[in-house]
């Protein structure tokens, strides 16, 4: 049975006062794993990640979604960085467990999620316990490091502690070929890694359970059948990844 979900809009978080919501269990007599669960290449787009944070939240995890911008002079690096520091700081607030912070993010943000994974100081040498890249590419730059976390792995992946990485990809994807996800695969497994893929039939917006929408020039929530399938699968690996049997 879904968990009854409970949002937390608007929150802000970071010297700039950028806003974060917060999806979470209303049951809150036990501490839950929480993700933090980053967007795209849009800006201040958390709206975005609505439907897929909400999936997630009702399979019993706390899920913060903060607004970034990667238009930012820095790339958006502050802004990733204070919303780490916020979940950190503030999860237990919202019945969320602080050592139990999954990162996760789609699209440039899986990049930036997997970044951390594969270099420490893009948070300040924080690591989470695993890490969940949704439809990304990992061979340039990631916002969170300034360096290509699939070199990054390649180069340094043995002499890091390794740390369960979770992939979810849209077969049908236009904008980021599933073979990105494949070969960071590839590469993970190679240097020992525990590593899954989840290979789904959908694009790179119903891997989150919406669509692109031209006349809005944004994604917006979508009930087709295979984004619908596709975002519970994406929820469930989120689940899974935080620890939580889906």
């Amino acid at each position: 049975m879904a968990a009854e979900v409970v949002v937390r809009a608007g929150l802000e978080y970071g010297a700039g006062g950028k806003l974060i919501d917060v999806y979470g269990p209303a049951d809150r007599s036990t501490s839950v794993p929480a993700v933090l669960l980053w967007h795209g290449r849009g800006p201040d787009e958390r709206d975005v990640l609505a439907p897929i944070a909400r999936a997630a939240a009702e399979r019993g995890v706390v899920v913060l979604v903060p607004d970034w911008r990667p238009d930012a002079p820095d790339g958006g690096r502050a802004h990733l960085r204070q919303s780490a520091v916020f979940a950190r700081q503030r999860l237990a607030d919202f019945g969320g467990d602080p050592e139990r912070i999954v990162l996760a993010g789609w699209s440039l943000g899986g990049k930036a999620a997997m970044g951390v994974a594969a270099d420490p100081a893009g948070l300040g040498g924080w690591r989470p316990p695993a890490v969940v890249g949704i439809a990304g590419a990992y061979g340039s730059p990631a916002p969170t490091t300034g360096t290509v976390p699939i070199d990054d792995v390649r180069l340094g992946g043995r002499t890091l502690t390794p740390i369960p990485v979770w992939l979810v990809h849209g077969t049908a994807d236009p904008v980021v070929d599933v073979e990105r996800s494949r070969e960071l695969r590839t590469a993970l497994e190679e240097r020992g890694w525990p590593v899954s893929l989840d290979e789904v039939a959908t694009d790179h917006a119903g891997v989150i359970m919406t669509e692109f929408v031209p006349e809005h020039a944004r994604c917006l929530p979508s009930t087709a059948g295979h984004a619908v399938a596709a975002g519970s699968r994406t929820a469930d690996v989120l689940a899974r990844a935080a620890g939580i049997t889906v």
